[in-house]
């Protein structure tokens, strides 16, 4: 079985720091925060950006200084969000990419997200396969519905997606596929064999889904914009404690975790 990679999502779009006070929002919290999971173990960093009133923004200059300071600190990935907020526009979306990361998200569909509905026509789908197909940008394939699955097969047979596709199975947003074990299961036997594939489960399906899939395998995301707390009740102390909980189960079922390095041999990125 091929080593763990650990991505720790910092931030997102939703979280706030009057539900989360230890929530990084500027670019030096975010920098140190993905320094802290580094070392904990992780080796990718999805980044949400924010503004100087804490607000998500999808700028072109916030995302570059938040890059340049995390990679000033170590060698882990660093993977910007192309789904922002879902109020913004496509192009607005699409800024993070031209800083030509090594990776990026590839929402592949639109579904009901809590009270709102995140957009990703066919439009939208091919227009950002393609930027990230020019400048080089591994794109994570952010699935929320079993349709999405299709869509970036579609994308593949029109050559605007490469294989092998690298899912990332997001369970249990409010609106959306739930997070069940069942859930999970259905979505790795539905993408295309040489996939890779991780699962970033919502709230209290983190952790089971997590360990469903370091003995299945696959790949896990944790982190604040996924569920802020640590058990029932109890906030979580940092990003990097919940990083550490996962490098802690794993080395129990002995699956070693994979430095940032060795995540992009699994990734080909390099």
């Amino acid at each position: 079985m091929e080593k763990l990679i650990i991505t720790a999502a910092l931030t997102g779009a939703e979280v706030t720091k009057d539900i989360q006070p230890n929530l990084p929002v500027t670019p030096d919290e975010i920098a140190e925060a993905a320094y802290a999971c580094y070392k904990a173990g992780a080796s990718i960093i999805h980044v949400h950006a924010r503004d100087e009133k804490g607000n998500p923004t999808q700028s072109y200059e916030v995302y570059k200084e938040i890059k340049e300071k995390i990679e000033a600190k170590c060698n882990i990935i660093v993977q910007p969000s192309t789904g922002g907020a879902t109020w913004h526009t496509p192009e607005e979306r699409l800024q993070p990419v031209e800083l030509k990361p090594e990776m990026a998200t590839l929402s592949c569909g639109t579904c009901n997200f809590g009270n709102e509905v995140f957009m990703n026509s066919s439009e939208y789908m091919e227009k950002f396969a393609k930027r990230m197909q020019e400048l080089g940008v591994k794109p994570e394939v952010e699935v929320f519905e079993r349709g999405m699955i299709e869509n970036a097969k579609t994308l593949v047979k029109k050559g605007l997606l490469n294989t092998p596709i690298h899912f990332d199975f997001v369970l249990g947003v409010p609106g959306a596929c739930p997070g069940t074990p069942e859930d999970l299961m259905h979505m790795i036997h539905c993408i295309p064999q040489g996939s890779t594939w991780t699962v970033a489960g919502i709230g209290r399906a983190e952790t089971p889904l997590a360990m469903m899939s370091i003995v299945m395998g696959g790949h896990v995301r944790v982190g604040f914009e996924d569920n802020i707390y640590y058990s029932k009740g109890v906030l979580a102390e940092s990003n990097a404690q919940l990083v550490e909980r996962i490098v802690r189960i794993a080395k129990e079922v002995g699956r070693e975790v994979a430095t940032p390095d060795e995540a992009r041999k699994i990734l080909n990125l390099v």
